[in-house]
């Protein structure tokens, strides 16, 4: 059985040296002489060696980068504290060099091959009016074998756990695919009664009924049997890494996919930053740059979180057709009566059609109506749900008020 994973290795260790030689090449075509004019042609050469050079993916998380942030109109140090962790992630603290208490937030992300990382503009507006704390997960081709299996039973049990350590009234605000995981989460706590079950809870773009207004990433889900995903997709990580011998969906494949959905984007996006570059355009090309960087940054998944996935929420529909099971007992939604529930979705979201995060609504019948709220963001795709302009200036006011009406 050919090992895709081995294959991406091999190239990878073929053309990270040319890279390497481009990023190092870049600086010396585009270095200016003093009394000499400047050579287009070598300008030219500069912009394609950076560009070539940031084709490179990466596998380690980039820096969250929030030395501080404003609060109440003065400007706040931040620093990085991890406050529990387990091989597969730690539950990271954003601690400001304030004695203000605010409202505890735990932002649980997505693991779906990028890092946390990915919530960085989220994080960092939470950081406003609140005390944030975020799941950030780690690259499981970076687990040694003998840590054991992940699967959506281990995913819902770190939410647990998280939520321990805040504490009771805290928070939950959940992004895109942990929209299951945390909803499940909060209706376990709430069947056993446990004394930390969230305040509130927030499911931003999240996959919680794909039946609603199916999108392309949800009809390919279901157009082939769960056997051929995991022997198509399904790889194993190479012996030289930490992980060696660990069954992942590797990131490569899922940035293939994202990249495969909207290619003609990412093409033109790179053909404008060659020619920002030639025009030593930094103060555009700066944002290009960054957000690939990010966005070239991959994780790989466990097989069995990957697969148990695919089959639960986009094949078998288990959690809104009352089906899905956590740790051999059926999970109740019902049960969630203490913690207020909002509902936030993307007019032109394309992965998480509007309606399917609308669901829960639906599901949770146990809750008050006071107790809930249900935003569409109009003109935002996917992303700009929790990053950019209209979630900075248009979505998370009405989340702040939502959390400040449900403090306890």
């Amino acid at each position: 059985m050919i090992n895709t994973y081995q294959i991406y290795q091999q190239y990878a260790d073929a053309t990270d040296p040319l890279r390497a030689s481009a990023r190092a090449m870049a600086p010396m075509f585009g270095a200016t002489w003093p009394g000499m004019p400047v050579n287009p042609v070598f300008r030219k050469m500069a912009a394609a060696c950076e560009v070539f050079s940031r084709t490179q993916l990466t596998h380690s998380r980039p820096p969250f980068d929030i030395p501080s942030v404003e609060d109440g109109g003065r400007t706040v140090a931040v620093r990085e504290e991890v406050v529990d962790q387990t091989p597969f992630g730690s539950l990271l603290r954003f601690k400001k060099e304030t004695s203000d208490a605010q409202p505890r937030v735990l932002v649980v992300a997505p693991m779906s091959g990028h890092f946390a990382t990915l919530l960085r503009g989220t994080v960092k507006t939470l950081l406003r009016d609140h005390d944030v704390y975020i799941t950030d997960w780690q690259n499981a081709r970076d687990i040694p074998l003998d840590c054991g299996r992940f699967g959506l039973d281990e995913y819902v049990g770190h939410v647990v756990r998280f939520l321990e350590k805040l504490g009771p009234g805290a928070h939950l605000l959940a992004v895109c695919q942990p929209t299951v995981a945390a909803l499940t989460a909060v209706a376990v706590m709430a069947e056993s009664g446990h004394p930390a079950q969230p305040s509130s809870m927030t499911l931003m773009a999240g996959p919680l009924d794909t039946r609603v207004n199916p999108t392309a990433v949800n009809e390919l889900a279901k157009s082939k049997p769960i056997e051929w995903f995991e022997k198509n997709l399904i790889s194993t990580v190479p012996e030289r890494h930490r992980g060696g011998g660990r069954r992942v969906y590797p990131g490569f494949i899922q940035l293939a996919a994202f990249m495969n959905m909207n290619l003609n984007r990412h093409v033109d996006a790179f053909r404008n930053l060659y020619n920002l570059l030639v025009e030593e355009d930094h103060d555009k090309a700066d944002p290009i740059k960054g957000f690939y960087e990010e966005y070239f940054a991959m994780s790989d998944l466990p097989a069995e979180f990957y697969l148990e996935t695919v089959r639960v929420v986009f094949q078998e529909h288990a959690l809104p057709l009352g089906e899905l099971m956590f740790q051999g007992s059926k999970v109740n939604l019902k049960a969630i009566r203490r913690t207020a529930l909002f509902t936030i979705e993307g007019e032109k979201d394309d992965i998480c059609a509007v309606g399917q995060t609308l669901a829960a609504q639906e599901m949770c019948t146990s809750i008050r109506p006071y107790m809930r709220l249900h935003h569409v963001q109009t003109a935002v795709g996917h992303y700009g749900v929790f990053n950019g302009r209209r979630w900075d200036k248009e979505i998370y006011p009405r989340l702040r008020d939502f959390i400040n009406m449900h403090q306890r």
